[in-house]
């Protein structure tokens, strides 16, 4: 998603030419692209898909609504096994329409995670779940903390279900460092993602992720807490931005590779 704007096997190339060695997709270009299509451009090129995202949005009381939900994570489920990743990253799901009651609508993230965990397992995919910055709460995700994702997490095994850690959704959080031990101690960190804070936030806040080293996050701190936590997989950075979105692709990934070699000392 960082560089949306170049097609599936422009992305490949690029990745190529700068030596990036994986690369996490998102469901809706793999679909437009074609499933069996992207899964076949990726291998040949010799690039690891690190995660798929994304899954989630549980949170719906209507019975019908929900068995939807559940179907179509179970696709994202058997895409993401297509692709040879082991990740589907999990989206929670904001509060529905007319609802205040936070704690129902983490209840049933729970029933759904015990339902999609097992048909995950049998295909080779872990879940992650990730926090998001308490402003989506409402709309978007319910799980707004490390802790909360935890919580929920640790009713189930680890190989079924971890949590993703996402600098630009946690850094404000004082209790986040201890929960990245916690995460690592039971072998729950699925993944890592980096994206920086900058304000103003644009209008309607989705798409304000900065680009590394513009904003407010130190992300040398922040991969020293996974790093100490024992994690050794792949480092993503997603950027939703729409100035970036509007710049060349090849530029942007470009740019991207050398931040994140300069933020991250290596």
């Amino acid at each position: 998603m960082t560089v949306k704007q170049l097609s599936m096997p422009e992305l490949v190339d690029a990745c190529l030419e700068l030596g990036v060695s994986g690369v996490g997709l998102w469901r809706e270009p793999v679909q437009a692209y074609g499933l069996e299509e992207t899964a076949k451009l990726v291998r040949d090129a010799g690039l690891a898909v690190t995660t798929l995202c994304r899954g989630g949005f549980f949170t719906a009381i209507d019975p019908a609504e929900r068995a939807r939900a559940l179907d179509d994570n179970r696709r994202a489920v058997d895409e993401a096994a297509t692709l040879g990743t082991d990740t589907l990253v999990l989206v929670s799901g904001g509060l529905p329409a007319g609802s205040k009651d936070l704690h129902g609508a983490r209840e049933r993230i729970a029933d759904a995670l015990g339902e999609l965990g097992p048909y995950a397992e049998e295909r080779g995919v872990r879940l992650a779940i990730e926090p998001l910055h308490p402003m989506f709460a409402s709309d978007r995700c319910v799980v707004s903390t490390l802790t909360q994702a935890l919580d929920l997490a640790e009713r189930f095994p680890a190989h079924q279900v971890g949590v993703t850690v996402d600098t630009y959704h946690i850094w404000w959080d004082d209790q986040a460092p201890a929960q990245i031990a916690r995460a690592g101690a039971g072998g729950r960190i699925h993944t890592f993602q980096l994206a920086d804070w900058t304000t103003p936030l644009p209008e309607g806040v989705l798409n304000g992720r900065g680009q590394i080293g513009d904003g407010a996050i130190d992300m040398r701190e922040w991969l020293g807490y996974v790093t100490a936590a024992g994690y050794t997989g792949a480092i993503e950075v997603e950027l939703f931005n729409d100035a970036l979105w509007a710049r060349d692709g090849r530029e942007v990934l470009a740019e991207t590779a050398q931040r994140f070699v300069t933020h991250t000392a290596g």
